[in-house]
């Protein structure tokens, strides 16, 4: 397990336990209270760093390198049923985009989403999870696929943003995201949309107009990351902080402005402490959010997405 730096504390903590009862296995020394006495203060610590956290800290922990990626979610939540498509049928397949047909719960969906990598050589070859112009197209041919054969859409957002490269802009990196909002919002079919990570920019949007718009606990959803956000400003690195508590980004500040339907909780700790759990529930959200929206007719889901989005940014003096 790796720590951040305010989770130093916690590491501390189950270090001890470890010491404790491994002296407790090689010797005749009887450590059991004083490891319970250790685990409660490590319960303890937990709760009061993961339910304080502030923005920045949310920000961390969403790029936790244990935490779940999207692969990681499509494995768990449809098992060997996942068909892995590829190709914009243009230019290439993008590898930081990933899409295909999966069983949920016994219900088919079109799945897409962004895939970092977990490693130097993972991470190179899946881009950072910074989609090209190819891959928001690849998206959208899946999704025009599964709005002709009448398949609900889920995509799962996990990007530090579109790729910013001179070659993406030379390719209409910008078109791509455009036309993707565009054809989502008037797509026939119910779509979900889940912030499993980074939720940064275009890059997020172009996979992101959903009926139902999930962000798990630990994540952030903006139109700029902290860091840009400081440089900008401040020409520097240094108030990234600052800029996450001024940008409203994490999953409570979306919900309170309307901008998400729910938030999905973690485990204590983050989604990498217990990812099983996790992936329980982000399928469970998946279902009810399907059921929600299944017996709708198109005409009235269509309808219900435009208003949803049209409403977003009004405000009252």
């Amino acid at each position: 397990m790796e720590y951040l730096d305010f989770e130093l504390p916690i590491k501390e903590l189950e270090e001890q336990l470890q010491k404790c009862v491994i002296i407790g296995k090689e010797s005749d020394v009887d450590v059991t209270s004083t490891c319970k006495e250790i685990n409660k203060k490590l319960e303890q610590t937990k709760k009061e760093i993961y339910k304080n956290l502030t923005a920045w800290q949310r920000v961390q922990l969403s790029r936790h390198p244990n935490r779940p990626y999207t692969l990681d979610y499509i494995r768990a939540v449809c098992g060997d049923t996942f068909l892995e498509l590829h190709g914009d049928r243009n230019f290439k397949d993008d590898k930081a985009m990933v899409g295909g047909l999966g069983k949920i719960n016994g219900q088919s969906f079109m799945i897409v989403g962004q895939q970092k990598g977990f490693n130097t050589k993972t991470r190179q070859y899946r881009n950072f999870g910074m989609a090209n112009p190819e891959g928001y197209r690849k998206a959208l041919r899946l999704m025009k696929m599964a709005e002709k054969f009448g398949i609900p859409v889920l995509t799962l957002i996990d990007t530090p943003g579109a790729y910013p490269g001179l070659e993406a802009e030379e390719r209409g990196q910008g078109e791509a995201i455009a036309r993707n909002i565009f054809e989502m919002v008037r797509l026939k079919v119910p779509i979900i949309t889940i912030i499993v990570g980074e939720g940064a920019s275009g890059g997020a949007l172009g996979i992101g107009v959903g009926d139902k718009v999930y962000m798990l606990e630990n994540t952030w959803y903006s139109v700029i990351s902290p860091e840009s956000c400081s440089s900008i400003l401040w020409k520097s690195w240094e108030y990234k902080e600052r800029a996450a508590d001024a940008l409203k980004l994490t999953s409570s500040d979306m919900k309170r402005q309307k901008l998400v339907d729910d938030v999905i909780p973690e485990p204590l700790g983050g989604a990498h402490y217990d990812r099983e759990t996790t992936f329980k529930t982000v399928a469970e959200y998946i279902t009810k959010g399907y059921n929600e929206l299944k017996d709708l007719s198109t005409t009235d889901l269509i309808a219900q997405r435009m208003d949803k989005y049209s409403k977003m940014g009004e405000y009252k003096e």
